[in-house]
C-alpha cells in the first residue's frame, strides 16, 4: 500500500485559488491548524470555504482569502462569536451560507455518496429558508406525501482534517470525545489531506482503542501530515485542550498585528513565537 505521508506546505502545493475547501473540527475543537497555517502561507485565495468554523474560518477571513463560506456557525467556543470572521462578515468581505447543523451533516453525506441532494425535515418553517431563497422543497413520492428540504451537496474539492494518530496509508484515529463531521469532509472531498499528532504502525490504530476510533479510512485520503500540536491554539483532546490565553491573544489582537508576529513564517516559526509570547507572559 501507499506511502502518503508528505509535509504540510507539500500538501497545500496541491490545492488552487478559487477551490471549494472543506475543513474538519468544530468551533475552537481539533482544527488542521497547521495545514491552515499553510494555506496562508502559499497565499491560495478566493476560496469557498465549508466548515463548522472556528479560527479557521476567522484567519482565512481575516487574511482575504475566503469569497464564500458555508457554516452553520463561526465560534471560538469560550468566545462566543469568532472576532475576525465577525469583522470580515460585517464589512461584506464575504459571502454567507448558514445552514441548520442537520442541513450542514446531511449535505456532506449526500456529497460523500455522489448524490446530488438529500431529504431531511431540518429547516421547514425556519428564516434557514428565507436567508437562503435558493434552496427547495420536495414532496415525498410515498402516500405520506410530506415536504422536506432538499439539502445540495456540499461536493468538496478538497478537505483539511486534523485526528490524534494516522498510520502512512492514510488511516486516521480519533481518540477525544467527538469525531465531529471529519469523516465526511474526508469522504465528500475529491482529495483529502490528514495532520496528525504522531504516525504510529498500522497495528498500533487497533491496539490503542477501540475499533470504532478509526474515524478516517485511506481510501478517502490523499495525504497524511504529521503534525505534533498541529491544532494548537484549539483542543486535540485527551493529547492536549486549548490554549486559552493564547486564543484570548488571538481574539483581542489586530489582525496585521497578530499575523505579522505570529505568521510571518514557518511552522517552527509559528512555534517559536508561541513559546517567546508564553515567556513574556511568565
Amino acid at each position: 500500500m501507499a506511502d502518503k505521508t508528505m509535509t504540510a506546505d507539500e500538501a497545500v502545493s496541491r490545492l488552487e485559488s478559487g477551490m471549494t475547501l472543506g475543513i474538519g473540527g468544530w468551533g475552537s475543537r481539533r482544527k488542521p491548524m497547521a495545514l491552515v497555517r499553510a494555506v496562508l502561507r502559499a497565499g491560495i485565495g478566493d476560496l469557498t470555504v465549508v466548515s463548522c468554523g472556528g479560527p479557521d474560518v476567522g484567519m482565512l477571513a481575516a487574511a482575504g482569502r475566503v469569497r464564500r463560506l458555508v457554516a452553520a456557525f463561526v465560534t471560538l467556543d469560550s468566545v462566543p462569536l469568532e472576532p475576525h470572521y465577525r469583522a470580515a462578515r460585517e464589512s461584506g468581505a464575504l459571502e454567507l451560507t448558514e445552514l441548520d447543523e442537520a442541513m450542514f451533516l446531511w449535505g456532506l453525506r449526500a456529497a460523500a455518496h455522489r448524490l446530488p441532494f438529500l431529504p431531511v425535515r431540518a429547516g421547514i418553517g425556519s428564516d434557514v429558508m428565507r436567508v437562503n431563497p435558493g434552496l427547495r422543497t420536495v414532496t415525498s413520492p410515498y402516500d405520506d406525501g410530506e415536504t422536506f428540504v432538499a439539502v445540495p451537496a456540499l461536493r468538496l474539492d478538497a478537505a483539511l482534517v486534523h485526528v490524534n494518530r494516522a498510520d502512512r496509508q492514510g488511516n486516521g484515529q480519533y481518540l477525544g470525545p467527538d469525531p465531529y463531521f471529519d469523516d465526511l469532509f474526508c469522504a465528500a472531498a475529491k482529495a483529502a489531506y490528514v495532520s496528525c499528532e504522531r504516525i504510529v504502525d498500522t497495528a498500533e490504530l487497533t491496539k490503542a482503542a477501540a475499533p470504532q476510533t478509526l474515524l478516517v479510512g485511506r481510501h478517502t485520503v490523499t495525504g497524511v501530515v504529521e503534525a505534533p500540536n498541529g491544532a494548537h491554539f484549539t483542543s486535540c483532546a485527551p493529547d492536549y485542550g486549548r490554549d486559552e490565553p493564547f486564543q484570548r491573544e488571538y481574539a483581542s489582537t489586530p489582525w496585521p498585528q497578530f499575523a505579522q508576529r505570529f505568521l510571518g513564517g514557518d511552522e517552527q516559526a509559528y512555534r517559536a513565537a508561541v513559546r517567546a509570547w508564553q515567556e513574556e507572559r511568565s
